[in-house]
């Protein structure tokens, strides 16, 4: 499975060109792509990194990769991130790290995203991997209980909500953002747009980790290979 990120990190590159603001996604295969960003920046290549987490910063650092703060960007070119599962459409689950308000923002800000992935990630229908959901500490119950009838009222086939604990067990996760996780049990969104669009009205939640018309090319490494697909977005 390492391998197979390796070789989608590495083609990853192929679409970084000289002069770039990057968004550096957050997760195990953004971060071997960032590794190999550092070597190519060690050659010479410039380029200069806005990161979606403080994890993601500390390894751009590491590898010697520029950042700037997105206060002080006007335009990202590229974001490269990885994802929990991608659909056909390129429909995309992410927040498994739970940095997903700051991945969003600026794969939204960004001319172009492409998504870095192994086989598994692949999905016919979104849901299986848990849907995170970001919502402010206030309310928290509240706010669980209406993103679960979001969940029903746009078909998917469970909706149990769970808040997400700290790997210290010690008490609920919370973002870089100061917010907490929702983790979703949907086991299939059929329809995730009119998921998207419900869960946008729940007050306490901040984002979700739906993103939709956001990527526009997949590439998709395996142990001895990689596949790059691509969409055309418009705009």
């Amino acid at each position: 499975m390492s391998q197979a990120k390796e070789n989608a990190a590495l083609a990853a590159l192929d679409f970084v060109q000289d002069g770039m603001t990057l968004g550096l996604g957050s997760g195990s295969t953004a971060e071997i792509f960032i590794e190999h960003l550092g070597e190519r920046v060690a050659g010479g290549l410039k380029v200069q990194g806005v990161p979606t987490s403080k994890q993601t910063a500390a390894c751009a650092e590491e590898n010697g990769v520029p950042l700037i703060g997105i206060d002080k960007v006007s335009r990202i070119h590229l974001t490269v991130d990885g994802a929990d599962e991608v659909d056909p459409m390129f429909t995309l689950i992410k927040g498994g790290g739970a940095c997903l308000l700051r991945e969003k923002i600026i794969a939204a800000a960004s001319d172009k995203m492409v998504v870095i992935v192994d086989e598994s990630k692949m999905v016919e229908k979104l849901g299986k991997f848990p849907l995170p959901v970001e919502v402010d500490p206030f309310g928290v119950t509240l706010t669980a209980e209406q993103i679960y009838e979001a969940l029903q009222k746009s078909g998917c086939q469970n909706g149990q909500t769970v808040l997400r604990q700290n790997k210290e067990g010690t008490g609920p996760l919370i973002t870089d953002g100061g917010n907490y996780i929702v983790d979703c049990k949907c086991e299939v969104i059929p329809a995730p747009g009119e998921t998207a669009h419900l869960l946008n009205h729940v007050p306490g939640v901040v984002e979700h980790g739906l993103f939709i018309d956001l990527s526009s090319v997949v590439i998709v490494g395996e142990p001895d290979h990689y596949r790059i697909m691509e969409i055309k977005r418009e705009g």
